[in-house]
């Protein structure tokens, strides 16, 4: 049936569904996992790092996290290259308010312009859907804090834990039962991002070249953005294994 219907992005199917829109979701699910977690004392973006040739120069590269301006980075999955085109429109849409009103651009607001974009290239012929899906991490003075996600349709939410990718509904499962709310600060957030991803990806044994992880934090009425280095990033998950090796034990006595 939807062969008839699936060639133009304008076109509905009987059933009422546009299948490029749907195409542009299914790619994402084949794409790398990424996390948000919103805490207390900051937001996190951790995100699975999918390409780890060790030809690539890192100083100035980075494969999944985006600083948009001072206030606000994202993380994506899907197509890169459609990803360099959002993340290049976001950062000019923050600069021109910016330099309309002398000050930072409201988090919400910077989504909802990108999302008006992006529901532009499923309402007009003679374009596809951005096959990228963004989770964003900011700070503003009117909500603190905040986590939002948009995908390919133009549609977006604000979370206080979320995940893209490949394996996102098992990920928001266990975030589900693990998170809690008002309790949560950023070290807790580190240890439940990569509890999550280690039962979620597809790997025996997490390691710090094969997650990317970034926090969004305030200090002297500054925002901070930091993206943390392989030992920083190996200290969280040794930290991890400590837990779970703890629990195992328990279980084992309990048990016996």
């Amino acid at each position: 049936m939807s062969r008839r219907y699936d060639s133009r992005t304008t076109i509905f199917s009987p059933e009422g569904r546009l299948y490029q829109v749907e195409y542009a979701m299914e790619a994402i699910g084949h794409a790398g996992t990424c996390l948000g977690i919103l805490a207390n004392d900051g937001v996190l973006l951790a995100a699975e790092r999918r390409n780890t040739n060790k030809l690539l120069d890192e100083v100035s590269y980075s494969e999944k996290i985006y600083k948009l301006y001072n206030d606000m980075a994202c993380s994506v999955a899907g197509i890169t290259s459609d990803a360099n085109v959002l993340t290049n429109e976001l950062r000019l849409i923050a600069q021109r308010f910016h330099l309309q009103y002398q000050e930072p651009i409201p988090c919400e607001q910077l989504v909802s312009s990108l999302c008006d974009l992006k529901q532009a290239y499923t309402q007009f012929g003679g374009k596809r859907p951005f096959g990228v899906s963004l989770l964003y991490m900011g700070w503003d003075k009117h909500y603190g804090f905040q986590l939002y996600q948009s995908d390919p349709s133009g549609n977006y939410g604000g979370w206080k834990a979320t995940c893209i990718g490949n394996n996102s509904a098992n990920a928001v499962s266990m975030l589900k039962q693990e998170y809690k709310e008002g309790e949560m600060n950023l070290n807790d957030a580190l240890l439940l991002a990569i509890k999550t991803l280690s039962k979620t990806l597809d790997m025996t044994k997490i390691t710090a070249d094969k997650v990317e992880i970034a926090t969004l934090t305030r200090e002297n009425g500054q925002t901070k953005m930091t993206i943390l280095g392989a030992p920083a990033v190996e200290e969280v998950i040794k930290k991890h294994e400590e837990i779970e090796a703890k629990a195992e034990a328990e279980k084992k006595k309990e048990k016996s």
